[in-house]
């Protein structure tokens, strides 16, 4: 019997609070307003997405992190661990240096995702492949980080998230030729898909083409899926 297809929740994490994300311009994301929580605290909105979706993963990006390039907001992250026991954690928080990546390990509070877009060449990616998520970024037809990371597949660690940034909170549908790309150079890895899904049939549709998951966070704010998707 197969691994089950993962719906696997996102927030987004800027000045410690909970932000809607919309093509990938990151400077504009605003406070997230949603019919599931009370305002932004990371904790209440992400127990809320963990329910609303009925998921054992859950995806944090640190934007601060990512984009100014400051140190993980662990406080936010401890804040998201205590609100959602038994949950996996996956954080992005632009991780670029070995000894950032052992200290998150370190801490216990979930795995690291190495985004290609943070990295200068591929060593942080064979260093930790072992343990991290590879995130396969692109914007359009950019792929972003060095191009090493995307054309070794060698490299790639068990868990590849195909992330399509332009498509992300824009209601576009998921990217499934680039996922189909990546699948053909990868038959053996878990793909997740990240950007556009918009509901059920859009999760079919992953399925359908061998995704083992997708990430997900406008269609489950606005009621589109829900713990039976």
């Amino acid at each position: 019997m197969g691994t089950p297809f993962a719906v696997i929740p996102v927030i987004d994490l800027r000045h410690g609070r909970v932000v809607r994300a919309r093509k990938g311009e990151r400077h504009s994301y605003a406070p997230i307003e949603t019919p599931l929580a009370k305002g932004s605290e990371p904790g209440a909105v992400a127990s809320a997405l963990i329910r609303a979706a009925g998921a054992r993963t859950l995806y944090v990006a640190d934007l601060d992190a990512i984009v100014d390039g400051t140190p993980p907001d662990l406080a936010a992250v401890e804040a998201v661990a205590r609100a959602c026991p038994g949950v996996a954690l996956w954080l992005d928080a632009g991780f670029a240096r070995g000894p950032d990546v052992e200290a998150f390990l370190a801490a216990g509070l979930g795995r690291p995702v190495l985004g290609s877009e943070s990295q200068e060449d591929a060593a942080l990616v064979r260093a930790w492949r072992d343990r991290a998520i590879l995130s396969l970024d692109s914007r359009g037809a950019e792929r972003l980080g060095p191009a090493e990371i995307h054309e070794r597949p060698d490299l790639w660690p068990d868990d590849v998230i195909v992330m399509t940034l332009a498509r992300v909170g824009a209601g576009l549908g998921p990217d499934l030729s680039a996922l189909a790309a990546v699948r053909a150079r990868a038959p053996g890895a878990r793909l997740y898909a990240a950007g556009g899904v918009r509901g059920p049939e859009d999760l079919a549709a992953l399925r359908q083409a061998g995704a083992a998951g997708a990430l997900v966070a406008s269609a489950i704010h606005d009621g589109r899926i829900g713990a039976r998707a």
